[in-house]
């Protein structure tokens, strides 16, 4: 395979990923698939991440989201 190909597939897999977590999250349906509100969303965590509160609030996110993995990863091994 040539490297643009597995770089292309790279992402691909890295966006479809991303997507998944957007779902996940909650985030299409709270917003009814409003790509406006999740796109401005997002810009606001950009801001809050580049702000002088984005250490912070790196670390309170990063918790909150392993804490959600780890609950989902107990979930999934409970099911089976």
């Amino acid at each position: 395979m040539r490297t643009w190909q597995a770089q292309r597939r790279k992402r691909t897999r890295q966006l479809i990923e991303l997507g998944g977590l957007v779902v996940k999250a909650g985030i299409v349906e709270l917003t009814n698939d409003d790509r406006a509100i999740i796109y401005g969303a997002m810009l606001w965590i950009a801001a809050k991440l580049q702000s002088h509160e984005g250490e912070y609030a790196r670390d309170l996110w990063a918790a909150k989201g392993n804490q959600a993995f780890d609950a989902g990863r107990h979930e999934e091994r409970k099911g089976h």
